[in-house]
């Protein structure tokens, strides 16, 4: 994101919270504000170049100590691998607190929905609901027992009003009935695995819900198929574009010099997005910005997080001016 400040910061702290959360806690060299549901972008280092991850604050504290928590990714970007290599005292580069999912102060009742390691926004949920003394309560998915990240801190939070289903030995909760158990102007927050995001907000419209009570967060991380290296096509430049499983269709638009507007980098704002004029292979939606129906009309997709699950896909870029334009080696020629 652009106009951000951004700090160098020091890890002071690392500790494993499950076999796959690990939980850093950064100094900044200040006190920054981080309201509840905010995130910090870092810069990770990925095949020795700088990227960009973003990773949810579980707390902050006065003396400039903000905790996050990472889940290591077999089959990632590279940014979680880079981000368990670190260690107490190693310096990092972190922005100030981005503040792009708070809860709401005035529903009468607001329903915490976390899935894996999407519990470390709502943490931060619970803790200011809490404080404020406003109604709320928690259903926390997990796979196994060894999982539970932050249990205790709930537990200790909200008590009875957690409930913890781990999927290895508990049904998958009903969610038609956990939302029909909300007021009408009773707001959720969620954040976890796509699908069953994909669950809430279909369930959400089907029940007539107003969509302003119904918000989420997702990083894109997870996907309907395994990450596989596809092909893009851009007929309209002649050119074709390998995307690696370690890079998203952004970044490998953009280091072909196909330059592509984003922004958020989640799924989220659109910006990314592209025509598709033709697909080879099925396409892996991973955005929350456009709605099933629009998915399902295969019309488009969100290049910062949506992929090919193998084969290719055809896209036709935003920019509609310049044929050339996104190419500096044409450009520079066209110039000189």
């Amino acid at each position: 994101m652009n106009g951000l400040t951004w700090f160098d910061t020091q890890v002071v702290q690392v500790r494993d919270l499950t076999p796959t959360v690990r939980e850093f806690a950064l100094q900044f060299p200040q006190a920054v504000t981080a309201a509840a549901g905010a995130h910090i972008n870092v810069q990770v280092i990925v095949g020795n170049l700088p990227e960009t991850r973003s990773y949810s604050i579980v707390d902050s504290h006065t003396n400039g100590q903000v905790i996050i928590a990472v889940k290591a990714v077999d089959v990632s970007r590279g940014g979680s691998q880079y981000m368990w290599s670190l260690k107490s005292g190693t310096r990092l580069r972190a922005s100030e607190p981005v503040s792009l999912f708070e809860p709401s102060w005035t529903a009468p009742d607001v329903l915490l929905l976390a899935g894996g390691i999407g519990v470390t926004p709502l943490v931060s949920h619970a803790r200011a609901l809490v404080q404020r003394q406003r109604p709320v309560h928690m259903t926390y998915l997990v796979r196994n027992a060894q999982e539970q990240a932050y249990a205790d801190t709930l537990r200790t939070l909200l008590g009875d009003a957690l409930d913890i289903h781990v999927a290895d030995t508990h049904p998958a909760p009903d969610l038609n009935a956990l939302i029909g158990a909300l007021p009408p102007d009773g707001q959720l927050a969620m954040c976890g695995p796509i699908g069953l995001m994909e669950a809430v907000r279909s369930i959400w419209a089907q029940q007539g819900r107003p969509s302003a009570n119904l918000r989420y967060e997702t990083f894109g991380a997870s996907g309907h198929h395994p990450t596989q290296t596809f092909t893009v096509h851009v007929p309209r430049l002649g050119i074709d574009v390998s995307v690696g499983t370690g890079q998203t269709m952004l970044d490998a638009l953009n280091a072909a010099g196909v330059t592509t507007l984003s922004n958020c980098r989640r799924g989220e704002c659109g910006l990314c997005s592209v025509d598709i004029i033709a697909a080879d292979g099925a396409i892996d939606h991973r955005d929350v910005f456009y709605s099933p129906a629009q998915q399902a009309e295969q019309h488009k997709m969100c290049t910062c997080v949506s992929r090919i699950a193998g084969g290719s896909v055809t896209i036709e870029p935003a920019w509609r001016g310049d044929p050339d334009w996104g190419r500096p080696e044409i450009l520079q020629r066209k110039t000189s």
